[in-house]
Order: C-alpha cells, then sequence, then structure tokens
C-alpha cells in the first residue's frame, strides 16, 4: 500500500452531517463536503492485510484496496476505472448501501475499519466532475432484442450491460420515470435524484431505450414481448409488503411505507399530488412500525414533514452497541444501527408487538393498542405490559413478502421458490426458456449493493444465451 503505517497513524474519521435544526427544513443530502486531503488519509488507511475480506464482504466483490491505493496516491482517474469495473453506479452504492465491505475489513479486527463506502462516493463524484465518466456504447451491434421489465438498480446494471454487449435493449418501467426504489422509495436527503437522471443520459448514449408507463402484463401485454424480444429479464423487485393482520387494519391513517414515500418523492420531483389520497405527516402523531430501513426512512421523511410526534416500534429486542458474539468479525455484524433519521429525533422502542387499532366514529385511526413481548422466535407477550398509545397517522414499514404475482409473473407460468420468490437456475433462467431473473424479484427483499451484483450477473447470463459465449464480467 502508499502508505505502509497509515493504519496505525491514522484514525478513522467521515464527513460531517449537516445540523439536524437545518436539515430538517429541506430534502437535500445530509453530508458536509469532505476536503480531498481527508479523504486521502482515509485511503492510506488501507493495510496490506494479505488477504482482502473485504472482497468479498462486498456482493460485487469490489476491487477495494487497489482504488483506496489509488486515492491516495491522487491517481483519481485509474481509481473510477477499478471502481467501474465491478459496480456499475457506485454513486448509488456510496450512498445508500450499508457497507458490509466495512464490516468484513481486516482493520475492523481490532480498529474502526477503513471508510470505504465515503472513498467509493468520493471516487465518482469526483469522476464526474472531472468529465472522466462519458457513454461506452458497443463498437458493433448483435441485432439480438433484449426487454429488461423494472428500472430499479439490478435492472439498470443489467440494462447498461447488455448495451454495451451490443444488444439492443429495452427498460420498461410501470412508473412515469426510471429509477424503481432508487427513484420512489429512497429520500432524497439520503440520495438525490439528478444522480439518477445523469446515468440515464450516459445510458441513452449507449443505445438503452427507456420506456416508462409501461406495466407489463398490465397495459404491455406480455405475449407481445414473448415474439419481439430475445430475451426477458423480469427485474421487479419484491414489492409485496408485508401486512399486520390486527382488529382495525382496516382504518383510516394505516398505510405501508411504500405508499408514504414515493409521494413525498414525488412533491421533490415538483409534481402535485392530489388532495384525496396525499399522505402526510404534518402536524399527526406518528408511529412506524418495522426497525429497519424504510422505518428509518420514514421517520426521516416524517420529520421534514413536520410531524406533532413520532415513534418507531421493532418486534425483535433491542440490539447491542457492539458487535454480537453471534456475529464474530468478518460476518455482517448484529449490532444497534442508529441512521441520521435517529438523530433528528423521534423515539424507538423495541420488543413491542402490536395488537389491535381503535379509531373514532369517522374511522379514523386514533389509537395503537400493544404488549411487550419476549425474545425470538416465540414473542410472547409479557403480562402486565399492554399499552396504548395515540396515533393518527401508522406507517407499516415491515418488509417485503416477495414480488406481486398477479399479472406478469401470472401470465408468464414461471415457477416460484418456496419464499415465493421466481425460481432460477446457476444461469438466472427461469423455468420459462429465455426468461431470466435477477435482484429482488429473485432473491427476495435485499440491499442495492445485491442488485447491481445480480443485474450483472444475470446480464452475462443473457448474453451468454444469446451468443454462445461473453466478455461481460
Amino acid at each position: 500500500m502508499g502508505k505502509v503505517t497509515g493504519f496505525m497513524e491514522i484514525t478513522r474519521e467521515t464527513p460531517t452531517r449537516r445540523p439536524t435544526a437545518e436539515r430538517i427544513n429541506d430534502w437535500f443530502e445530509i453530508y458536509l463536503p469532505f476536503p480531498e486531503d481527508k479523504i486521502k488519509a482515509q485511503g492510506a488507511r488501507c493495510m496490506d492485510c494479505g488477504v482482502p475480506f473485504c472482497h468479498t464482504g462486498c456482493p460485487l466483490t469490489n476491487i477495494i484496496p487497489d482504488w483506496n491505493d489509488l486515492v491516495y496516491r491522487g491517481r483519481w482517474k485509474e481509481a473510477v476505472r477499478q471502481l467501474h469495473a465491478t459496480n456499475n453506479f457506485p454513486e448509488f452504492t456510496g450512498r445508500i448501501c450499508p457497507a458490509p465491505c466495512e464490516a468484513a475489513c481486516v482493520l475492523g479486527i481490532n480498529e474502526p475499519p477503513v471508510t470505504i463506502k465515503q472513498i467509493e462516493k468520493t471516487i465518482i463524484d469526483r469522476a464526474f466532475e472531472e468529465g472522466y465518466i462519458r457513454p461506452e456504447p458497443p463498437a458493433v451491434r448483435t441485432g439480438k432484442r433484449v426487454a429488461v421489465i423494472g428500472s430499479g438498480p439490478a435492472g439498470l446494471a443489467a440494462a447498461q450491460q447488455l448495451a454495451r454487449a451490443g444488444h439492443d435493449v429495452t427498460l420498461f418501467e410501470k412508473n412515469d420515470r426510471i429509477g424503481g426504489l432508487l427513484r420512489y422509495g429512497i429520500p432524497n436527503f439520503k440520495m438525490e435524484k439528478h444522480l439518477i437522471d445523469r446515468r440515464l443520459e450516459q445510458m441513452r448514449a449507449e443505445g438503452v431505450r427507456f420506456e416508462t408507463n409501461a406495466h407489463v402484463g398490465g397495459n404491455v401485454p406480455v405475449e407481445d414481448l414473448r415474439k419481439e424480444f430475445g430475451a426477458l429479464l423480469l427485474t421487479g423487485g419484491a414489492e409485496h409488503p408485508r401486512n399486520l393482520n390486527v382488529p382495525g387494519r382496516e382504518l383510516k391513517g394505516i398505510h405501508f411505507a411504500m405508499e408514504f414515500l414515493p409521494q413525498q418523492n414525488r412533491r421533490c420531483e415538483g409534481d402535485t399530488v392530489p388532495a384525496e389520497g396525499s399522505i402526510l405527516a404534518t402536524g399527526r402523531r406518528v408511529v412506524i412500525i418495522g426497525g429497519g430501513d424504510t422505518g428509518a426512512d420514514c421517520l426521516g421523511t416524517s420529520h421534514r414533514q413536520k410531524a406533532a410526534h413520532i415513534t418507531q416500534f421493532e418486534l425483535l429486542p433491542k440490539p447491542p452497541d457492539d458487535r454480537a458474539a453471534s456475529t464474530p468479525w468478518p460476518l455482517w455484524p448484529m449490532q444497534l444501527r442508529s441512521e441520521s433519521s435517529h438523530e433528528e429525533g423521534g423515539i424507538r422502542d423495541w420488543s413491542v408487538n402490536t395488537v389491535k387499532f381503535t379509531g373514532d366514529e369517522h374511522g379514523n385511526v386514533k389509537q395503537l393498542h400493544a404488549v411487550r413481548v419476549g425474545p425470538p422466535p416465540k414473542f410472547e407477550a409479557l403480562p402486565g405490559t399492554e399499552f396504548t398509545m395515540d396515533a393518527d397517522l401508522v406507517l407499516l414499514a415491515m418488509g417485503f413478502l416477495g414480488p406481486v404475482k398477479s399479472g406478469m409473473i401470472e401470465q408468464l407460468g414461471v415457477t416460484l421458490d418456496e419464499r415465493g420468490n421466481v425460481a432460477t437456475d446457476d444461469n438466472y433462467m427461469s423455468s420459462v426458456t429465455g426468461v431470466f431473473a435477477a435482484g429482488d424479484m429473485r432473491r427476495g427483499q435485499s440491499l442495492v449493493v445485491w442488485a447491481i451484483a445480480e443485474g450483472r450477473k444475470a446480464a452475462r447470463a443473457v448474453d451468454l444465451y444469446l451468443m454462445g459465449e461473453t466478455k461481460l464480467a
């Protein structure tokens, strides 16, 4: 490495977040700029560790030590080339990935790990600023046509890879804008949407065709795509939310997170959300059920909408502050994670099970009834711990149960696995010849980094199927 003793001399440092009082009044990203000398110093902390476990911690097997060293040396153009060798969209992962690579960092055994995620983000942002990112159209076209269905990170990565391999790629998206959950799930304060738009410009120049308001299995017949395209790649995500089937669930004011979050993203895009059907936390007593990333996104959004009071419940026990003994290095650690939204306010509580909701004479939710529970797997109710809480808005952020089955999946007749996802072989092909699947639609609810990795691998499989050989990585 460039500075052999860097990990002994330099401490971990990350960018400062904008003051809470400032950032909850806007929808811009929350971090302040990080000076170049500091990011170079962070790159110098990367050890000559012999076996870089960060490679295996990352689903994309990013070549992390190489670009850490290049950043330390100020060789930015080479750094972004190494970064793009395995990751189509490091500006996405550098912002919203939870960084399993850092959990697997060898330095992290007994010291704070290398700030891999921040280095990644800095490399790609600088590459765009310096004009290093340009379209990479293929030298030769194959004449083969591929339909990619779903424009989240898996679909985008696959579409770009297949276009660069020379295929004519059309990406179908049921919504009015491209991006999937990147566009309408991730709040702007975590990732501003101009980052998606600049990638779309590059992909258009590489030959990808985008079709919006195109709901395959709805207004776009599946049989038409089967006739027109040599291969179909399903990347529609896991959009079937886990419900809370308790008395009072039908009351007004109880919504899935993915009914709430997309509306605010549309407002940030300049759209008008009709008053009828609008979900706003403004002035309301909000309860968020679910303690994961989606729940944190609901929390930060509710802060910015100026909720009167916010509580977030989780069924599981509170994790330990440090890595649990059950998840030793280099495994992804079981430990308490606090997002930027949590430092902005609200109350978090664990081991809480909601048993029913009650409402007023107009059918609006007014109270949540809950009980404290013991550990998994039984989650037995603890006698005498029942309580009631006032609530005007309840947001269900309890995860997803796989892809929506009606429409496209039913019409294609693909086999599902035991979890309800599209089953595939080792080459990402479903039970229907020429129909492939990747991302959350194939593996279930997961991370953006897994989606990109799946999209790249599926693109390679599609290219091999169409051509009999492939050069895609």
